[in-house]
């Protein structure tokens, strides 16, 4: 048969007909959730080989260093096979599965499909090989040819993931003065990731960082003393291994304790006023959107109003330069079931209304707990909110997260007797609605008395809300 046109071939290739000609397989790739990740996790199949599935219908999860999420079927049909099992790290587009269904889907899937890059030439002239980034894929599609072997040429994909990195593996070796191009990584093709960089800092290797001059008591701290202990199981422990999403959650802990000078401040709000006017709004908000009103939005919005007139706590530190942020994401921590947290982000949360945020709020927490997010759902967070008071407690000093300057702490919200001044002078006690908020700040760039003046205008703004709400 002649051949026709190459949209026809690139059709013809998608596809892997039976004898007959009626059934097809089509490839299920991993997908590239972000810009800057080379790899993702099988963490989960959703399905097993034999069930039929829909198009569009979730097919397996996978964890990235960004997010974990659901990847959807890219067509209807029955799973033929499972290539690539659960909790295995593999690059984006590797064929992690595929798909058995009729001809006319598997041909609608190929046509809807990027055209395949072309390979790059085995003898590339010096100097003219291509640095561009693949573009991002966000869901699998079918794969018209098998990736293909690269050769490892100066300028070839296999050096170039190599010494591609992500900002903050780039960030952590400048923290640390570590030319990270000569390590050998466990990314793909020998890419140094950020598990690697840590292991390099921590087994003494790395040197370590300068202290600025003129510091009083300034001391350089040899990083064998970081290294973590070693616990060794006893007889009848059970030993677990960690998830991904928990490996990622101890890497990002650790590291942003390791970058931020801590510190944490307490203040005790009163929310009596927040919550009458939550009552007065709740009934017709509901009605409305059919959500919930919670306090949360009244305390975002007052966090955002509040920044706008602290910018330091809205800020980001690059080596000795401070970045002021003029865009206000807030980024609201989610605990996940069985374990396991998340940071959904509000971008430009200062756009949006208190029905708005509310909004916000209840569809970023929706979709991390289904699995929903993207990886731009959960990133450029300026200033971070989490709520421990959920689960009962009372305070905390929450973890500052990396690229960020502090993040506020709120404790449970419950009634308190409270002696209050009355209009004529006298003190009565009464019963009032209150909650200890914690903000941990860097001390690097946030002195104590910037951060306790944040605290003080937050908790005026709070305690004299206007009855209309904000």
């Amino acid at each position: 048969m002649a051949r026709g046109s190459s949209h026809e071939q690139a059709e013809e290739d998608a596809l892997d007909l039976d004898e007959e000609g009626t059934m097809a397989r089509i490839d299920v790739l991993m997908p590239q959730m972000g810009e800057s990740i080379a790899e993702g996790t099988v963490s989960r199949w959703l399905k097993k080989v034999g069930d039929e599935v829909k198009r569009d219908e979730p097919l397996f999860e996978i964890s990235t260093d960004k997010v974990d999420a659901e990847i959807p079927s890219p067509s209807a049909g029955v799973l033929a096979e499972i290539l690539v099992a659960e909790g295995k790290t593999v690059a984006v587009q590797t064929v992690v599965a595929r798909l058995e269904t009729e001809k006319g889907a598997a041909i609608a899937v190929a046509a809807s499909a990027p055209a395949p890059a072309a390979a790059p030439a085995t003898h590339t002239p010096a100097g003219s090989a291509s640095n561009a980034a693949p573009t991002a894929q966000p869901f699998p599609v079918a794969a018209a040819v098998a990736p293909r072997p690269e050769s490892r040429a100066a300028n070839g994909l296999e050096e170039r993931l190599r010494t591609k990195s992500s900002p903050l593996v780039r960030r952590m070796a400048a923290d640390h003065n570590i030319d990270f191009s000569n390590l050998q990584g466990s990314g793909i093709a020998g890419r140094v990731t950020k598990r690697d960089l840590v292991a390099h800092i921590e087994s003494g290797a790395a040197a370590p960082r300068a202290m600025p001059a003129g510091l009083p008591g300034a001391v350089a701290v040899s990083a064998e003393h970081n290294s973590d202990r070693v616990a060794t199981a006893w007889p009848g422990d059970v030993v677990e291994p960690m998830s991904k999403l928990r490996r990622l959650t101890s890497d990002h802990m650790a590291q942003a304790v390791r970058v931020a000078a801590h510190v944490t401040s307490f203040f005790e709000i009163d929310l009596t006023r927040v919550a009458r006017v939550r009552a007065k709004l709740r009934g017709e908000f509901e009605a409305q959107n059919g959500q919930k009103l919670t306090s949360l939005p009244f305390i975002i919005q007052a966090v955002v109003q509040t920044l706008k007139r602290h910018a330091t706590l809205n800020a980001a530190v690059n080596g000795t330069d401070v970045i002021h942020r003029k865009r206000y994401n807030i980024g609201i921590a989610v605990a996940l079931e069985p374990t396991g947290l998340i940071v959904p982000v509000i971008k430009h949360a200062e756009d949006l209304s208190l029905s708005g945020i509310a909004k916000a709020v209840n569809d970023l927490a929706s979709r991390a707990r289904s699995k929903k997010l993207g990886p731009a759902d959960a990133s450029d967070a300026t200033f971070t909110i989490t709520n421990p008071g959920v689960f009962g407690s009372l305070m905390g000093t929450p973890i500052i997260p990396v690229g960020t300057t502090a993040i506020l702490g709120l404790g449970a919200i419950e009634k308190r007797p409270k002696v209050i001044t009355g209009p004529d002078g006298e003190d009565t006690i009464a019963i009032r609605t209150c909650a200890y908020f914690s903000l941990s700040f860097d001390h690097r760039i946030v002195d104590g008395a910037d951060a306790d003046r944040f605290m003080a205008d937050l908790k005026k703004t709070l305690e004299n809300i206007p009855e209309s709400g904000f």
